[in-house]
C-alpha cells in the first residue's frame, strides 16, 4: 500500500485504535473514482458543448439518452441508475419530516460545524487550488445547502427527483476538478495522494450524515431511533450517487462516526488552506443569510464563530485560527429555546404551522436555487477566476 507522507504520522495512530479501517481508509486515499474518471477521460476527446449535452441528457434520461456517447459515459449512467437492495423508498420519509421540523438546526450544524470540520481534512487542497471556496464562497456554501435540502425533500432522491439529480452532477464535477487537478505543479501527489480522492468523498459523507446528526443533537434536536435510521439512509443512498467506494459506504450512524473518526485520525492538522476555507465559510454565511450591513455582519459572524467553537470544540478550532470567545451556556441556551418552542407549540399547534411555512422559506433563502433549474456546466480550467460560476 502506498501512503502518501503527509499521512503517515496519522496512518501509525489511526492503526492503533481500528487498523483494518484506518487501512482502508489510506488505501483510498491513492484512489479516485474508477466509473466517473473513465467518463471524464473518454470527455476530452470530444468539444466542451456535445460534452454538456451528454450530460444533461445522461441525468435526465440516463444512457438510452446518449446512443451517441462513448461507451465509457454510458457505463456511468447506467451504473447511476442502480437502485441498491438496501434501499427502500418508502423509508426515507421519517427522516425527510424530521429534517424540515428542524431544518434551521440541521442547517446551522451543517454550517457551523460538519462542513468546518470536514475542510479541516486534506480535502481542502482541492477547493483551495482551484479557488471554488474562497473565491465563490457565498454561491458555494448555497450550492452546498441546495443538496442538503434537497436529498430531504419527499421524493427527492426519486429517479427524477432533484436531490438524485444533484449528487450525481456532484460526482460528475469532482471527476472533472480530479481531472484537472492530476498532474497540476500544485498538486503534491507523494504527499497528498488523489485529488478528492475515494477517503475524502466516504469521509465526507459520513460526516454529513453521522456527524451532522451528532452535532444537531448538541443544538438540542431530538429524533427518535426510525427517524435517524430513515436520515440515514437517505444519505447513504446520495454517498452512493456520488461514488462513495462500497467499502467506505457506512451502514449506519456508528459505522458512519466510526469512518469520521479514523479518518480524522488519518489526516494531517489542519494547514494554511484548511484555515482559509473554515473561516471564509463563517464570514460567507452572514451574507448567505441575506446580511450584508457591515456591523450586523460582523456581529452575526462572532455568534457563528461561538457556535462554532462550541461544536467543533477549542482544539480545532485554535488550529483553524478562530477569534477567541467564549463558549459557555452558547449550546445550553440554543438547546433551551428548542425545548421551550416544542412545549409552546404542542400547546398551540397554529403557531408551529405558522412557523414551519416561515422555517422553509428561510431555508430556500440560505439555498441556491435557480429558476433555470441544474446547471450542466463543468469546470473548464483549474483556476475558479477564469471559469463562468457552474
Amino acid at each position: 500500500m502506498i501512503i502518501p507522507t503527509d499521512y503517515t504520522a496519522g496512518y501509525a495512530a489511526a492503526r492503533r485504535i481500528d487498523p483494518a479501517l484506518a487501512e482502508r481508509y489510506l488505501r483510498n486515499t491513492t484512489v479516485g473514482d474508477p466509473l466517473a474518471d473513465a467518463m471524464m477521460a473518454a470527455f476530452q476527446e470530444h468539444p466542451g458543448p456535445l460534452q454538456r449535452q451528454w450530460m444533461q441528457r445522461g441525468i435526465e434520461g440516463g444512457p438510452d439518452a446518449i446512443p451517441d456517447a462513448p461507451e465509457a459515459v454510458r457505463a456511468f449512467f447506467a451504473e447511476s441508475e442502480r437502485v441498491p437492495a438496501w434501499f427502500d423508498p418508502d423509508a426515507v420519509l421519517p427522516g425527510c419530516r424530521a429534517f424540515h421540523r428542524h431544518s434551521e438546526m440541521f442547517l446551522g450544524a451543517f454550517v457551523a460545524g460538519v462542513l468546518i470540520e470536514g475542510f479541516s481534512t486534506l480535502i481542502s487542497k482541492s477547493f483551495s487550488i482551484t479557488g471554488r471556496i474562497v473565491d465563490q464562497g457565498v454561491r458555494r456554501l448555497k450550492q452546498n445547502n441546495l443538496h442538503l435540502v434537497e436529498i430531504f425533500m419527499p421524493g427527492g432522491l426519486d429517479r427524477q427527483g432533484e436531490g438524485w439529480k444533484l449528487s450525481v452532477r456532484i460526482r460528475i464535477v469532482h471527476a472533472r476538478i480530479r481531472h484537472l487537478l492530476t498532474g497540476a505543479e500544485e498538486w503534491d501527489t507523494e504527499a497528498w495522494g488523489v485529488p478528492l480522492s475515494a477517503a475524502h468523498i466516504g469521509f465526507a459523507t459520513a460526516a454529513f450524515s453521522g456527524l451532522l446528526l451528532e452535532r444537531a443533537r448538541m443544538l438540542g434536536v431530538q429524533l427518535s431511533a426510525e427517524e435517524e435510521a430513515s436520515f440515514m439512509m437517505i444519505w447513504r443512498y446520495s454517498g452512493h450517487l456520488m461514488g462513495v467506494e462500497p467499502e467506505l459506504l457506512f451502514e449506519d450512524k456508528a459505522s458512519a462516526l466510526a469512518l469520521q473518526r479514523i479518518g480524522i485520525l488519518c489526516e494531517p492538522p489542519p494547514d494554511l488552506e484548511s484555515i482559509l476555507l473554515a473561516n471564509g465559510l463563517i464570514n460567507s454565511a452572514p451574507v448567505v443569510a441575506g446580511i450584508t450591513e457591515p456591523k450586523a455582519r460582523r456581529a452575526l459572524a462572532r455568534r457563528i464563530y461561538s457556535v462554532s467553537r462550541a461544536l467543533i470544540g477549542n482544539e480545532l478550532a485554535d488550529q483553524l485560527r478562530y477569534p477567541p470567545s467564549r463558549t459557555f451556556g452558547v449550546l445550553a441556551t440554543l438547546r433551551w429555546k428548542n425545548q421551550g418552542e416544542r412545549w409552546l407549540y404542542r400547546m398551540v399547534p397554529a403557531l408551529r404551522r405558522r412557523r414551519s411555512i416561515g422555517q422553509f422559506q428561510r431555508m430556500l433563502d440560505v439555498s441556491f436555487h435557480d429558476a433555470a433549474g441544474i446547471s450542466y456546466r463543468m469546470p473548464e480550467h483549474l483556476h475558479a477566476e477564469k471559469d463562468a460560476p457552474l
